[in-house]
């Protein structure tokens, strides 16, 4: 499968020499879901990725939000733009605008000014267990100033990526629901970070929640967990699940790298998720790793 074309649709870089991150830079997440993600607090730019991805044939890449500086939230889109200029990665971008900013169109359009941008990753408050209640304060997706944010991005033409736990989805469904001109594409397999069964249940229930939108996508992407190694039989399950409730038209792959190198490299992950695809016929796998992230994405040379 090395002649396979493959398009990352979701991955990141960071110069820490030059640029600020302050979860890199100087304070630490304390509930990163990947846990202790100290290893990460390197310089990651395209020569980096590259050889991390040697052997591969990938032919686009889409940059995710790093959680740059908030204060300078269109600097990392120009920063990315002139990388892509110098190294011809990344061929997308996916910037960050809080959705609750009363400038957020002067922002989208600053970001806009980019000719590979094409959508935005602004996570909302979420709670950090499936028992707790659900925020209802700012920047959470039942506050009415994210919400009219959110609706913003249709003007400029852009995609929305939406990161959220599992218990989240079909509360996302409500708000997304609203607006089928904003094509959305769900981050990291829904995250299905409980494998018990009644944390499976849970994840199950609430991709079907939101799966039922035909204008939600999904990101078969960064299956780490905390406490557990990866493998492929311990994420083959949830994989042909996931494949089976969006449809293999709307899967995309992607790294999650550098974050998912605390618990996989590049080969192994590409390696075990084509062990875990292997009965999807070669059009199908050519759907999942190229065709739909340049449908989405708008990647077409």
């Amino acid at each position: 499968m090395t002649d396979l074309a493959i398009v990352d649709s979701h991955h990141h870089l960071w110069d820490l020499e030059s640029n600020y991150y302050p979860w890199l830079s100087d304070h630490t997440e304390p509930h990163f879901f990947l846990g202790d993600y100290s290893a990460l607090k390197r310089q990651y730019l395209p020569q980096d990725y590259r050889r991390d991805a040697e052997g591969f044939r990938i032919v686009k890449t889409v940059h995710v939000e790093a959680e740059w500086d908030r204060a300078d939230q269109v600097g990392e889109t120009q920063w990315l733009t002139r990388i892509a200029a110098e190294h011809g990665m990344p061929n997308a971008i996916v910037g960050h605008v809080w959705l609750d900013d009363p400038a957020v169109d002067e922002k989208l359009a600053g970001h806009c000014r980019s000719p590979l941008m094409r959508g935005v990753r602004s996570k909302p408050v979420t709670s950090l267990t499936p028992g707790a209640a659900k925020p209802t304060g700012p920047r959470s997706l039942s506050d009415p100033a994210w919400r009219r944010g959110y609706a913003r991005l249709a003007d400029h033409k852009l995609n929305y990526d939406l990161r959220v736990p599992c218990w989240h989805l079909a509360e996302a469904a409500a708000v997304i629901e609203k607006h089928p001109e904003i094509p959305v594409v769900l981050n990291h397999t829904g995250f299905p970070w409980d494998r018990s069964e009644e944390g499976l249940a849970l994840w199950r229930d609430q991709m079907r929640a939101i799966a039922r939108l035909p204008w939600v996508n999904l990101k078969l992407s960064e299956l780490g967990r905390k406490d557990a190694a990866w493998t492929v039989d311990s994420n083959r399950g949830v994989v042909l699940e996931a494949l089976e409730i969006f449809g293999v038209e709307r899967c995309m792959w992607a790294s999650n790298f550098p974050p998912a190198s605390l618990k996989i490299g590049y080969r192994d992950q590409i390696e075990g998720f084509l062990d875990i695809l292997s009965g999807l016929t070669r059009s199908e796998l050519e759907a999942v790793f190229h065709d739909n992230a340049v449908r989405f994405y708008r990647l077409e040379d």
